[in-house]
């Protein structure tokens, strides 16, 4: 059994994506022990309550300094066991404690075909805007492994979404989560969990 943390910052699209693949048997093998959010109130801990999945608020405004909040972050994490940790739209920087104990366990979801549009400042609805900014015809969304780097990790799958004609950047953000999000980040999940998925080199093959 793969036993996942999944970190949110919002809404939980794609955590509820990942909770309706693991009933639809679509996501084999795979239990969700703790969702944690760095924000209070958020629909996606609400999500995760109607699951009946654990639930953790634990957020860098609430410790004294950085250290403070990355050691609680892990030690909750870590009174679950889990083998791999999930970053579903979390919008706080992964502590490097964090990495270090779970290198190649921590996977994250990005709204663009890396290399394109990542990196410091790109996020949420900035991401779109920037591609509508830059006229591009094609984007999509990225599921790559953590590591110290800012989206820098070994890219584990990816998927194109078309940019139309008049898209807003909040059109554009929902068709890639519509359309890519949804179903590449539990499908990398479902790889992982069937042993599918490989590091080679610093690139992931897919077995």
């Amino acid at each position: 059994m793969l036993k996942v943390a999944v970190l949110v910052s919002g809404g939980g699209t794609n955590l509820q994506a990942i909770i309706d693949n693991i009933e639809q048997g679509n996501i084999k093998n795979t239990k969700i022990e703790i969702v944690i959010s760095n924000k209070k109130n958020v629909y996606a801990l609400e999500r995760a309550r109607k699951a009946g999945i654990p639930t953790a608020v634990i957020s860098p405004k609430n410790y004294t300094d950085r250290d403070e909040f990355s050691n609680q972050l892990l030690a909750e994490i870590k009174k679950y066991e889990v083998d791999l940790i999930v970053l579903a739209g979390y919008l706080v920087i992964i502590p490097e404690i964090l990495i270090q104990n779970y290198r190649n366990k921590i996977i994250n979801i990005h709204p663009s075909l890396i290399p394109a549009f990542c990196g410091a400042g790109y996020y949420g609805l900035r991401v779109h805007e920037a591609v509508l900014e830059r006229g591009v015809k094609i984007t999509g969304a990225t599921v790559h492994f953590v590591d110290e780097g800012t989206d820098t990790g070994p890219i584990i799958l990816q998927k194109a979404v078309e940019v139309q004609e008049g898209d807003t950047p909040k059109d554009l953000q929902t068709r890639v989560m519509e359309e890519a999000e949804w179903h590449i980040l539990p499908e990398a999940i479902n790889l992982i969990a069937l042993k599918k998925v490989k590091i080679i080199n610093n690139r992931v093959t897919i077995l």
